[in-house]
Formats: C-alpha cells, sequence, structure tokens
C-alpha cells in the first residue's frame, strides 16, 4: 500500500520511485530482500503548516508552533473530532503525541481514535482530566469505559498515545507501556482519528500503521548476539570530536577535574552549571523541569549503569542565541555526555548550538522526547555521534536548524555519526543542513518510513559502510528545498531496492581524522548489540 504524507510532497514510497527515476551516483551493496515490519498506512507530522485531508466536528482546529508545528483543538466548550481521509482500515494502530491543555469538567477526555465508522462511533484511548488512562467505546452516544487505568499524563505535558485494534482485541499503550485492553467486536473497520470531549489539546506525529505490540517495536523480542565484555570508557572519541581545532585538542570533558555523584534535580544542575572540569555520575533517573538546562564547558555527564538518566528536561550545550557569524572566545566547548536514558523531554533532549565544538555524545538511549532528541545548530562543530539508541520518536536528529541560517552555519557543522542505531524513527537520521563534511558511518538504520539521511541546503555529507533495513529512502539531496551534495559508498541496502539520489563532491572525512570502516555487512549485529546504555562499565 502507498503511504499517505500530507506534507505537501509525495509520501515516502512515491518518494523513492521518484529518485529511481534519476541517475544514482552511488556504490551500494544489495543483500536479499526481507518482509517489511509493518506498513504506515497514514501520517501528519504538520510541518507544512496545514492540516489537509482532515474532517473536522465540532471545536476549533488549527495548525499552530507549540514548540515546532503542532495540531490544535482550542476550544473545551464542545465535543470535537478530527479524522483521517476515508475510507479507513482494519487492524492497525494509530499513534499520536498528545498534549492536554485544559478541561471543561471532570469527566472529559482527549485522545486518539480507532475505527470511527463517522464522528460519534468509534474506539478512542483517551487522557482524562484527573490524568487516568481509558478505553472507550462509543456508538452514538456518550462514551462507555472497556477498560481504565492510572496513567500519570498532566495538563500541559505531552505524551504517547498508541491505540490498536486487531480483531476484537483492543489494547492502549502510553508512553510505549500497554496499560488498558479489552474485547469488543462492534466495529470491524473504520477512520482513525483525534478526540477531545470538551476538552483542549495538541497533537503532533500522528501515525496509523499495521505493527502491534509496543509502538516501535516488531514482534517478539530480536535475537541478538551475545553481549561483548564491556567497552574501555577511556578511549578517546573517533570522529570531529577527536579534531585539534578551535584552541581544542580533542575532547576529554572533565579529565583532570573532580568527580560527583548526583541523583536530585538540584545537585545535576548545579553540577552541570559549575565552573571548570568535572565529572558528573548520574544516580538513577533525574526529574528535571523543562524545557532545557545549559552545560558549561569541560564537563564529563555519565549514567551510572544501565538505568540512569534524565526525563522532563533536556542538555542545551552552548550560549543564549544570537546573529554572530563566527565563536566566540566563551563559547562552550569539551562536554561529554554518556550512557544516559532520556524519556519525555519537552524540547530538545540534547540541543548543541551557538558555535559550541568538541562535544561527544556517546552510548545513550534516547526516546520520547518532544522535538529533536540529538540537535546540531547555529554553528557549532567538531561534534561526534556514536552508539546511540534512538526509537519511539520522530523528528530525530537536526543539523542545522533553518534554512535561512546559511551566514552562522557554513564552514562549520562538521560532525561524525558513527555505529548509532536508527530504530524506527522516520525522519531526520540526521537531515543536514549547510554543514561538510557530514560524515554518516557504520550505523543500523531500521524501518525510517521517511528517509535515512537527508543532505540538503549546500551540505556536503559523506555516507558509508552503513546498513540499511527496509528503509523507505536511505539517502536523498532532495528531500526539501535546494540539493546539497552527498557520495554514498559501501552501504548495505536490506529490503530497499532504490536507494535515493546523490552526487557532487564532497570533502573527505580522512583529511580531519584517522578512521577505519567496519565490513557493513557486520553491521546489524554490531549495533544492536552494542549500542545504547549498559555498555561502557560505569
Amino acid at each position: 500500500m502507498t503511504s499517505m504524507n500530507p506534507r505537501g510532497r509525495p509520501g515516502p514510497r512515491l518518494i523513492a520511485a521518484t529518485l529511481a527515476a534519476g541517475a544514482l551516483a552511488a556504490a551500494a551493496v544489495l543483500i536479499a530482500t526481507p518482509p517489511a515490519f509493518a506498513d504506515t498506512l497514514f501520517s501528519d507530522d504538520f510541518s507544512d503548516g496545514n492540516s489537509t485531508g482532515w474532517s473536522r466536528s465540532g471545536g476549533s482546529w488549527s495548525v499552530v508552533t507549540d514548540g515546532s508545528l503542532a495540531f490544535r483543538q482550542s476550544g473545551a466548550s464542545s465535543d470535537a473530532r478530527a479524522l483521517t481521509p476515508a475510507p479507513g482500515w482494519a487492524d492497525y494502530g494509530v499513534q499520536a503525541r498528545v498534549r492536554p491543555t485544559g478541561f471543561g469538567g471532570t469527566n472529559r477526555h482527549v485522545g486518539v481514535i480507532a475505527r470511527a465508522q463517522n464522528s460519534s462511533s468509534y474506539y478512542a484511548l483517551a487522557v482524562t482530566a484527573s490524568g487516568g488512562i481509558q478505553l472507550l467505546k462509543r456508538s452514538g452516544g456518550d462514551p462507555v469505559a472497556l477498560d481504565s487505568a492510572a496513567g500519570g499524563v498532566t495538563t500541559g505535558s505531552w505524551a504517547t498515545l498508541r491505540l490498536e485494534a486487531v480483531g476484537s482485541t483492543l489494547r492502549g499503550y502510553v508512553n510505549g507501556t500497554l496499560v488498558v485492553e479489552a474485547t469488543d467486536g462492534a466495529f470491524a473497520a473504520g477512520r482513525a482519528g483525534l478526540a477531545t470531549s470538551y476538552a483542549s489539546a495538541s497533537f503532533d506525529d500522528v501515525r496509523v500503521d499495521t505493527e502491534t505490540g509496543a509502538p516501535g517495536e516488531p514482534p517478539g523480542e530480536p535475537t541478538l548476539p551475545p553481549t561483548e565484555p564491556p567497552l574501555d570508557p577511556g578511549a578517546p572519541p573517533i570522529g570531529f570530536a577527536s579534531v585539534n581545532a578551535l584552541g581544542q585538542n580533542g575532547t576529554t570533558g572533565g579529565a583532570g577535574g573532580p568527580t560527583v555523584t548526583v541523583d536530585t534535580a538540584a545537585e545535576f544542575l548545579a553540577a552541570i552549571g559549575t565552573a571548570g572540569a568535572l565529572n558528573i555520575r548520574v544516580n538513577g533517573v533525574i526529574a528535571l523541569p523543562g524545557p532545557m538546562h545549559d552545560v558549561t564547558s569541560d564537563k564529563t555527564i555519565v549514567g551510572v549503569g544501565a538505568g540512569s538518566g534524565i526525563t522532563g528536561g533536556g542538555l542545551n550545550i552552548g550560549l543564549p542565541v544570537s546573529t554572530a557569524t563566527s565563536p566566540p572566545a566563551n563559547a562552550v566547548h569539551n562536554v561529554i555526555v554518556r550512557n544516559l536514558n532520556f524519556r519525555n523531554t519537552v524540547d530538545d533532549a540534547i540541543n548543541v548550538q551557538m558555535f559550541s565544538h568538541h562535544i561527544w555524545i556517546d552510548h545513550n538511549d534516547l526516546a520520547y522526547g518532544y522535538d529533536g532528541l540529538i540537535d546540531i545548530k547555529r554553528g557549532a562543530s567538531y561534534v561526534t555521534v556514536s552508539w546511540n539508541h534512538t526509537h519511539h520518536h520522530t523528528k530525530n536528529m537536526l543539523l542545522g536548524h533553518d534554512d535561512s541560517n546559511a551566514a552562522q552555519d557554513t564552514s562549520y557543522l562538521k560532525v561524525t555519526y558513527h555505529h548509532n542505531w536508527f530504530d524506527r524513527t522516520p525522519q531526520r537520521n540526521p537531515r543536514v543542513r549547510f554543514g561538510e563534511p557530514v560524515h554518516v558511518f557504520n550505523n543500523y538504520f531500521v524501518y525510517n518510513t521517511d528517509v535515512g539521511v537527508a543532505c540538503q541546503l549546500n551540505s556536503g555529507c559523506v555516507v558509508e559502510g552503513n546498513y540499511f533495513e527496509d528503509v523507505e529512502v536511505p539517502w536523498s539531496i532532495s528531500y526539501a528545498g535546494s540539493k546539497g551534495r552527498l557520495i554514498a559508498r559501501n552501504n548495505v541496502l536490506a529490503g530497499t531496492s532504490e536507494p535515493g539520489d546523490a552526487g557532487g563532491s564532497v570533502q573527505e572525512p580522512s583529511t580531519y581524522y584517522p578512521y577505519t570502516v567496519t565490513d557493513p555487512s557486520t553491521i546489524k549485529s554490531v549495533v544492536s548489540a552494542g549500542s545504547g546504555t549498559g555498555k561502557l562499565g560505569y
């Protein structure tokens, strides 16, 4: 089935067909095509600024900026729905990020809809005014709760809701956790949608697909190779974070400074704001207020064990935004972030900006963010992003924030992405503007339903030795806006016969640093076993 993409351009499968018609300046290793994990039936992230194709009933719906573009129903005095285009589907899951903003009473709700017959007959997974979760059936009258549970979703905060309807089985997930389920056979098929019952809310990253189980996970548990012994946490970075430039020779973080262990928000925020070299050990999961918190130079921030990390707020590595076009003397530099889980951040999980340099982001697990998981922009440079596992998120990694920012970004945004697991993250893997060279090697891309590496606006990307599995468009210089330049070589394409378009000359990363490309046929097992937290022996 051709996926529908109401964003003012062809859907992913249509993009692939269009690119196939042009010359492909890429060297690719093709292997046998496995079955797809799932089909994306419909998606909309509202980044085109409109809601074309949605049918509305009640309320006041519009696309607005809620940090990024989102679909908002702003009134709390009516029963409102927005449904996807007809005719609908039978067995599927509908997923969206939902932010309740107000309730007209204690018995009101907002949520996602499956198998809608019309605007008053459907199943819904809803958040109530008290923060609870209800699995609802509505058949012309008032909704009836089929199951309910505590949900912990608060007004003003984003949560990812997913409702699956397969046969007569209904399951509701909140942030990837199954919380409600029921059996009902009244509606066998129908459209997906969004609901606000005398409540206001914003919605983003809507997706309808044929997956079942926790959102983004393939059926069953993946079989991974045995985990290797813990890696040497003292080994230096590979890539641009290792380069001697801008007065900094490599990236050493808090080396030479004292070590502190923190387990509260107050302790953590005090540590990352301390002047001078400091090693910060994060013990447990720390809930931070949003949106992001400034990290000063010469810091190493690491999680203790595999389960430590940050929720709610994110990290800002950089000075406040200005129109400067060259690095200031006090630009944030020499920062390491490793072995941390990032969840439910209300803006970016990690934001690197304003000429920050020599930053190493390594062996983290990032999911369920609001905007970007790792965004690098506004003249930042000499950054390595390595061995991270990103999942359950749509807008993954941005490099270069705006089409009009050439004056600040040109000659900067030199970034290496290696051995990352881009795990069912539809887009921005990464999306690149102006940076050169941007080196993407030995990463594992799996089921990215929009595009893998998008290289545009005169950026220069080298994409080599990666493993692309069931990716709609592995790489492109025609994603949006003016074209970039891209060299693709020695990549494995599994489940994709047409890689995308490439072309032009790009600076070679080897002129900046030495590196070795691992046999790409082994990258799936190497990266899935070695990325994320718990691999460094901390």
